[in-house]
């Protein structure tokens, strides 16, 4: 979903140059440094693993690996890796968080705290100021001071980018007593924090445009530009092929907002290929096939420039020549802005292996769900995205002969998202789309991660504890959930001028009369005095009286057209919780049945007609649901000796391993011996 708030624009031309030569200087320093770690390290290592029980642990991440699934493939003989790991120690079903999102979930693996610790409470948060939309984890801040010259405002200096995650991840703690950790593409680590290790950032890092992930689509039928939740452009013939412009980042030197733009040709050559060329560079592209990483650099004179790479795929010829471009990644040759720490990594990387997907949100789910990716184009950028994962992860390990090595995969979440609907015929996602080619795409996919842990396990060793894990599980996502009309209708919510709806970002919402609101996927917000701007509702006895009186009208509510429950739980946060950001996130969270989530509208603040709408969209699974129906996996090398393990365990679990006593904030335990 890339309706996710971003850092805005002009973000990255600030920090452009001075992360290079930050990275540079990095690197020249860690050169010159490098005998001196070394003698230290010989010294100082020797003490920090003098009461470990191992010498690593390794985390192999399945982003919604469902148990249920898993469960009955293990069963079907068609996980035998698995299988192998299971009879080796053990295997269990993982607690997962409520609200069941990647983003708090993982942030309690990182902290081993609750999400009133870690102040992550979902994907979406809301300004308490002004009600709108904000991504929950990290905030941009534009720079203090700029220079006014020629009628511009130039920005002296660099905009801040905050990390919006509290608490302290196990990995900072451990580089605290040298112990070195190696982090990959765990959710919530962007920006990237600084510690004794290497960590690569994942969800809600942006593109260069500042967003959560926009592509866009070019078309001969285009006559002018528009956009959804993607750019659509023309392509204008000429005498050669067609040409066209790829929208670059908001130019900051500009007053309307107007993007920076590179002009491209796309010339067909007589063997049915095509040739587009931008900036200097020639790339033949293949009808039907990805392009490699294509370099973009977009200038805006005195103020810098900034390098982005996106993947190209013509995606029709007849009758009009159509060509898709993945959002533009960061170039982590060149990062625009801090993608890893040290900076340096995200370039050795590059080196390493060549240009790689940055994007936090790299698998391009709303393209499909607006169709201008079929599920054959979904599938392959998904799997060259995991296979990049792969070359990451494996050098890793080869690089760490002690100490974390931690990757989450994301493969296994996406594509249950868009294709969990082939379960289910009539699901509306399903209307114009041809399902029977794709109905064992989830079990091709659960065996090709069975096949990554069997690859991994060659490289683990004795004195290795490793854990392949999920944070959630999947269910089907039939029917979508307007808790702003179901508000309103109750008297909780009110539109000015008797309005019956609003559009995204709570538009004509009357707050001096709105008790409550929701945003996000998480669950419901009382409007209350001193935390939001207009709060109308004072702490004590009132505040506690409308939260047992929503709890209680909506557990259980039923979706009468169909004669289905759509919620199973609902809790009141506080009567879970405890930690020092319990007011950041919802007063009550919501569990729904299987086939129920937010609505797409409610979760940007919109409120819609009717409380129920069918998903029509070909993200036709989810997770956001009841925590109790899509816990995670759970499998180790060695026994795990709790029944309930929870996802907040294996933070205190890596600490007690190497010999460090967990830190207080950690509520969960150590669950191996």
């Amino acid at each position: 979903m890339i309706f996710y708030i971003g850092p805005g624009a002009g973000f990255v031309f600030g920090g452009t140059f001075l992360a290079l030569i930050a990275a540079l200087f990095s690197g020249f320093v860690s050169l010159f440094l490098w005998p001196i770690r070394v003698i230290r390290r010989s010294f100082s290592g020797a003490r920090a693993y003098k009461d470990a029980k191992v010498k690593r642990v390794i985390f192999l991440g399945l982003d919604g690996f469902d148990p249920k699934l898993a469960e009955r493939f293990l069963e079907e003989g068609k996980m035998p890796n698995l299988a192998k790991l299971r009879e080796q120690g053990s295997y269990s079903r993982l607690r997962t968080t409520f609200p069941c999102l990647s983003p708090v979930a993982w942030s309690c693996f990182a902290t081993g705290g609750n999400p009133a610790k870690h102040n992550i409470f979902g994907f979406i948060s809301r300004n308490p100021k002004n009600y709108t939309p904000e991504l929950s984890s990290s905030r941009v801040r534009p720079p203090l001071r700029t220079l006014k010259l020629f009628g511009k405002e130039i920005p002296l200096g660099k905009p801040e980018v905050e990390m919006r995650r509290k608490s302290v991840p196990f990995w900072k703690l451990l580089g605290e007593h040298e112990i070195h950790s190696t982090i990959l593409r765990i959710p919530i680590t962007f920006p990237p924090e600084k510690f004794n290790g290497h960590v690569l950032s994942a969800m809600c890092t942006p593109d260069l445009r500042g967003t959560q992930g926009s592509f866009s689509f070019y078309s001969t039928a285009y006559e002018q530009p528009s956009q959804t939740e993607g750019l659509r452009l023309p392509l204008v013939k000429t005498s050669t092929g067609v040409m066209g412009e790829v929208w670059g980042p908001p130019d900051p030197a500009s007053d309307d907002g107007a993007h920076l733009k590179l002009p491209f040709t796309l010339d067909k050559q007589a063997d049915g290929t095509y040739v587009f060329e931008a900036g200097g560079e020639r790339h033949v592209l293949t009808p039907g096939k990805y392009s490699e990483w294509v370099s973009m650099a977009f200038s805006s004179g005195m103020l810098g420039s900034a390098k982005g790479i996106a993947r190209l795929l013509i995606t029709g010829t007849d009758p009009h020549l159509e060509l898709y471009m993945t959002p533009i990644n960061i170039d982590p040759a060149s990062p625009a802005l801090p993608i890893s720490h040290p900076s340096s990594y995200a370039i050795y990387l590059s080196k390493l292996m060549g240009s790689y997907s940055t994007l936090g949100l790299a698998e391009d789910t709303w393209a499909m769900n607006e169709r201008v990716l079929d599920e054959d184009a979904f599938l392959q950028q998904a799997y060259l995205n995991h296979e990049e994962r792969e070359t990451m992860f494996f050098n890793a390990l080869e690089k760490t002969p002690k100490g974390v090595v931690a990757c989450v995969f994301d493969a296994s979440d996406r594509i249950q998202h868009m294709f969990y609907r082939t379960f289910i015929p009539d699901h509306p996602g399903n209307a114009g789309r041809d399902i029977e080619p794709y109905k064992t795409v989830i079990e091709d996919m659960y065996a090709k991660m069975d096949g990554l842990v069997g690859r991994a396990m060659e490289k683990v060793n004795e004195d290795d504890l490793f854990f392949v894990l999920s944070d959630h599980g999947f269910e089907s996502f039939v029917r979508g959930v307007n808790l702003n009309a179901w508000l309103r209708e109750e008297g909780y919510l009110v539109l000015k001028d008797d309005r019956k709806v609003s559009g995204d970002y709570f538009e004509h919402v009357d707050w001096s009369k709105t008790v409550a609101y929701t945003v996000g996927m998480g669950g419901i917000y009382i409007n209350r005095k001193g935390r939001e701007a207009r709060g109308i509702v004072s702490r004590g006895k009132e505040l506690e009286a409308i939260k047992k009186e929503i709890k209680e009208k909506l557990e259980g509510l039923m979706d009468e057209e169909r004669g289905e429950m759509a919620i199973q739980k609902v809790a009141i946060s506080s009567d879970i919780y405890k930690g020092p950001y319990l007011g950041a996130g919802p007063d009550i969270l919501i569990g729904y049945c299987k086939g129920y989530r937010a609505s797409w509208a409610a979760a940007t603040g919109g409120i819609e007609e009717d409380v129920f709408h069918d998903n029509d969209k070909a993200w036709g699974g989810d997770h956001c649901i009841d925590p109790e129906l899509v816990p995670g996996v759970l499998f180790a090398n060695r026994k795990v000796l709790v029944d309930d393990p929870g996802i907040e365990d294996l933070a205190p679990t890596t600490m007690s391993m190497f010999g460090l006593k967990p830190p207080r904030h950690m509520e969960g335990r150590p669950i191996v011996e």
